[in-house]
């Protein structure tokens, strides 16, 4: 029960890494507000979460819109009156090079990997302030600190979480609040199949996923949800109150190479 009686809030909590960190927070005890765009994925996390024994409330939001974040906030305060806990997990994966990714796409990823993790932070920093204490936690990449080919727009995209990340944490240690990057490697989740999910390139199956992983990943394989999540519970609870400012790799050796 690492987070007993704390309030988190979960972007992008439908599926994936949003998801498996909120059954995981549920689990040691938070309160939760977990987002996303589909709203009957939504749901079913939000039950799942009340089985564990907490509060969960699932909001239906585009966190590329203002006003659906202030929306969001706003029914945390209303619902638990504190936030402890933003876990900026929200965000699309996108490819390219520098002369060939379109404007539309460009503008997406800073959309929603960028504006939208900053725009949420802005949003729940003065509550944090007021509480004297607070923890967000952004979720960046392996090229958040490396970079790699044919992923322009989000390895940009990421790069900018993980200086973001950085500024926050200096700008507030002083105000009780931490600021932390998970930053995982190749993860397999079920959206990876999904058409749409790679902006620019097909859906991958999972025998694809897996036979190239084990071609560059020193573990041979790739990461699992549930393994993300619990470095997100090692920056959110009191187990790391001497870190901020971090960005954790969690990425089977792969920046090590």
């Amino acid at each position: 029960m690492k987070l007993k009686d704390k309030t988190a809030i979960i972007t992008g909590g439908t599926s994936g890494i949003g998801k498996a960190t909120a059954l995981l927070f549920a689990e040691e005890g938070a309160n939760l507000v977990v987002t996303g765009r589909r709203s009957e994925l939504g749901k079913t996390v939000e039950a799942e979460c009340r089985q564990r024994g907490v509060r969960c409330v699932f909001v239906e939001a585009d966190h590329t819109k203002q006003e659906d974040c202030q929306r969001v906030v706003d029914i945390a305060l209303r619902e638990f009156n504190r936030i402890d806990i933003l876990f900026n997990n929200a965000g699309i994966v996108t490819n390219g090079t520098a002369d060939t990714t379109p404007e539309d796409i460009w503008q997406d990823t800073l959309n929603i990997n960028v504006t939208a993790v900053w725009r949420m932070c802005k949003l729940v920093i003065p509550q944090m302030k007021k509480q004297g204490q607070g923890v967000i936690v952004n979720n960046g990449s392996d090229w958040s600190v490396v970079a790699g080919k044919d992923a322009f727009p989000y390895i940009m995209s990421k790069g900018a979480v993980g200086m973001m990340t950085k500024s926050m944490a200096i700008d507030y240690a002083r105000q009780g609040i931490r600021v932390n990057a998970v930053c995982p490697g190749d993860t397999f989740v079920e959206r990876w199949t999904e058409k749409g999910y790679f902006e620019g390139s097909d859906p991958v199956t999972i025998e694809e996923a897996a036979k190239e992983s084990s071609e560059y990943i020193p573990m041979g394989r790739f990461g699992q949800p549930e393994e993300i999540a619990r470095a997100v519970l090692f920056l959110a609870s009191d187990d790391s109150t001497f870190v901020t400012g971090h960005l954790l790799l969690v990425d089977g050796g792969n920046t090590a190479q």
